[in-house]
C-alpha cells in the first residue's frame, strides 16, 4: 500500500542522465519552491510505461502552469532511461532508482513483474511545496495507468 496524503514525502536522491553526464537530484530541493508529481513506472520500452510517459511529455506545459515539476521514477539504469526518452522523445526528467530506495521508501515495490524481478509498481505522487503528500495512487496492474484528472486536481490551488 502507497504512503498516505497528509504524510511528510520521503525524501531522495536518484541520478538522470543529462547531456553532461549524470547529475543527482534530490526530491527536498523543490520544497518551498514548487510542487512535484511522481510517477512511479515499472520499466522502460514497454508499452503502457512508453504510453504514459509520451502522454505527460506532449502535456508538461499544463503541469509547469500548476508550478509542478514531473518526475518518472523506474528501476532501469539512467543509461537505458535515456536511450528510450531520445527513442521515443519524452522530455519528463527521468530518475533511476535501480537500487529501489525511493520504490521502497514510498512502498510501491511491484515483486516479480512477468518473472523477471522486482520493478516499481505504477504509482503516482503529489508532492505540495511544504513536503507533504497530497495525492497517492498505485495502480491495480501495471497496465493501468494513474488517474490523472486527480492528479492536476490534487495540483490546482483550492478556491
Amino acid at each position: 500500500m502507497p504512503i498516505l496524503v497528509g504524510s511528510k514525502a520521503p525524501d531522495f536522491t536518484l541520478k538522470t542522465k543529462t547531456a553532461d553526464g549524470l547529475k543527482d537530484v534530490t526530491l527536498s530541493h523543490n520544497f518551498g519552491k514548487k510542487q512535484t508529481v511522481l510517477l512511479f513506472f515499472p520499466l522502460a520500452f514497454t508499452g503502457t510505461c512508453t504510453q504514459e510517459m509520451c502522454d505527460i511529455t506532449s502535456g508538461l506545459g499544463q503541469y509547469s502552469g500548476l508550478n509542478a515539476e514531473v518526475y518518472g521514477i523506474s528501476v532501469d539504469s539512467p543509461f537505458a532511461q535515456e536511450a528510450w526518452a531520445t527513442q521515443h522523445k519524452i522530455k519528463v526528467t527521468l530518475l533511476s532508482d535501480l537500487n529501489r530506495v525511493a520504490t521502497k521508501a514510498y512502498d510501491v515495490l511491484f515483486p516479480m513483474l512477468a518473472g523477471v524481478g522486482d520493478t516499481s509498481a505504477r504509482a503516482a505522487f503529489v508532492i505540495g511545496a511544504d513536503g507533504v503528500v497530497k495525492y497517492s495512487e498505485q495502480t491495480a496492474t501495471p497496465k493501468d495507468l494513474p488517474n490523472f484528472s486527480a492528479v492536476k486536481a490534487a495540483l490546482t490551488p483550492k478556491a
